[in-house]
């Protein structure tokens, strides 16, 4: 008798990987298949050249006194809403104050705040083509989840902000981003 429980007992623990390998086996091959899965995923690949890209667009803007990209694009895609990309730049390039350069006269302040308000129309422009350009780029994105591109600007105290947004934000669905030329009234356009 104590031959069968032990016989028993081995065939039980011996079985047990054998039967857990083969549901895991069946579980792992369900899982990829492709008639379970049934979207795929935007990959984090895909988004690092979306950031990239829209880092070289800045970039290339403006070649004379070039924007002010202050740090990389970052982007994220949330399952179920869409893709969100953020940056923080400055309309151009702007000597600080340093011990050399202790103050800014009004004629300069005014002169910067023309040049960076003429300057925001280059960049809702850009900010535009790229979140056609994304919503192109992701194939993989559901027509009906959002594209969103916010940009918050960077200013120094003393400069004169009237007139100036401290974020832009433009969002549409893949689908009506990619309506053609109705694509730029389908933009939702925030500024803040």
């Amino acid at each position: 008798m104590r031959r069968r429980v032990c016989i028993a007992a081995l065939l039980g623990i011996g079985s047990a990987p054998l039967f857990a390998q083969s549901a895991r086996v069946k579980r792992d091959v369900l899982a990829y298949s492709p008639a379970v899965t049934q979207t795929a995923r935007v990959t984090r690949d895909s988004i690092v050249k979306l950031e990239k890209t829209f880092d070289a667009r800045v970039a290339k803007i403006a070649t004379d006194v070039p924007f002010d990209l202050l740090g990389a694009t970052r982007g994220v895609y949330l399952d179920g809403y869409g893709a969100v990309f953020t940056a923080e730049l400055s309309l151009m390039v702007t000597p600080p104050l340093s011990p050399f350069r202790q103050t800014v006269t009004k004629e300069e302040i005014a002169r910067l705040r023309a040049r960076k308000l003429d300057r925001l129309g280059s960049l809702r422009q850009n900010m535009r083509d790229m979140l056609v350009a994304i919503a192109s780029s992701l194939e993989v994105l559901p027509p009906n989840e959002q594209v969103v591109l916010g940009v918050t600007l960077f200013y120094y105290n003393w400069e004169d902000k009237t007139g100036l947004p401290a974020q832009i934000i433009m969002q549409g669905t893949k689908q009506k981003l990619l309506s053609g030329a109705a694509a730029a009234a389908e933009i939702k356009t925030q500024e803040l």
